[in-house]
């Protein structure tokens, strides 16, 4: 298994009819990986990258080089986040090839790509303005509007669903898909017991951990209670899985890494309750959790984290919030 990344753009077979595509992205996280799978009667793309002009390049040149002289059936998308499903109408519309995606992933990259709606955009003020943050914060977050939508083309309005159990044909082997939750809410993860090999997605990546965050459109949410009950069903695979993350380098070590992921939330929770010991704002946790200087992109971020680790103390019982002046919520330890 190839242990250092390939070329930006250049396809790199890391397995029997496999190959890693690693792509820019224009954000500090600045690449996400793909997967192409040589099937017997054409390839399944395994996300798409970032909805911009230098990723629609590439794959054009793909399509002359790699992927010549037979068809993409399937393009198969594990969440709708941006840098997985931004080339994703374009690609099926180039290709003829179906879209692949969980039902809800669908339904929530298709709603968030069609809404121009100025109703989204003051709900997102709205969160702010709750979380007690600056109003230069909560004037840069209102002018970016919708910033999904200028990195996610329309999606096709007709996909094959995806669920948990599901066994589908990749590269001549038999996948099993197990679904992660709390990154996104039905995130497609991979399985092959064959080859011990797991396409992970966002869900389980080797040196960061990937973002759990509420976000405006459910701002009582508990993601960090999804993700981590999610994480137990990886548990059962065996410890020499061979682990194909969206970012990083592919791993071994399966188990170890799942217990680093649940010890970094243990320290996020603590540092959340030390943050709440007086009554304060989530934008007041937030300087506790992300001591740094944030752009506007790792602003929305580190919110949504910083309330998804509120909100699991809250589920938890271990704090209380009220609302405070002008409709601030605070916080408070017990």
């Amino acid at each position: 298994m190839l242990r250092s990344p390939p070329a930006y753009g250049e396809p790199v077979a890391i397995a029997d009819d496999i190959f890693w595509l690693r792509v820019r992205l224009p954000f500090a996280l600045d690449h996400v990986n793909l997967w192409l799978c040589s099937d017997h009667d054409g390839w399944t793309v395994i996300d798409t990258g970032y909805g911009d002009a230098p990723t629609r390049t590439m794959w054009q040149e793909l399509r002359g080089r790699l992927l010549a002289g037979r068809p993409v059936r399937r393009v198969l998308v594990t969440h709708f986040h941006p840098d997985h499903v931004g080339q994703a109408g374009w690609l099926c519309e180039a290709t003829g090839a179906e879209l692949w995606m969980s039902r809800t992933e669908w339904l929530t990259g298709r709603m968030l790509a069609l809404d121009a709606t100025e109703s989204a955009v003051a709900e997102t003020e709205r969160c702010y303005r709750q979380a007690g943050m600056p109003d230069e914060a909560i004037v840069r977050q209102r002018s970016r509007g919708n910033t999904y939508r200028r990195g996610v083309g329309e999606l096709p309005p007709a996909f094959v669903r995806l669920r948990a159990g599901d066994r589908i044909a990749l590269a001549g082997s038999t996948f099993e898909v197990l679904i992660g939750e709390g990154h996104a809410p039905e995130q497609v993860t991979l399985y092959c017991e064959e080859r011990r090999l797991l396409i992970a997605a966002d869900q389980i990546l080797p040196r960061i951990s990937p973002v759990i965050g509420v976000w405006p459109s459910q701002p009582d949410a508990d993601p960090l209670a999804d993700y981590l009950g999610s994480l137990e069903q990886y548990r059962q695979l065996p410890e020499d899985t061979e682990v194909l993350p969206s970012h990083g380098l592919p791993f071994q070590g399966l188990h170890h890494r799942l217990e680093e992921l649940v010890a970094h939330h243990e320290e996020r929770l603590e540092a959340t309750l030390a943050a709440c010991r007086h009554p304060t704002t989530a934008a007041g946790v937030l300087e506790t959790l992300f001591p740094r200087a944030l752009d506007a992109h790792q602003t929305g971020f580190a919110l949504a984290e910083t309330l998804a680790h509120l909100n699991y103390l809250l589920g938890q019982g271990m704090l209380r919030r009220w609302p405070g002046p002008n409709g601030v919520l605070l916080y408070r330890s017990h």
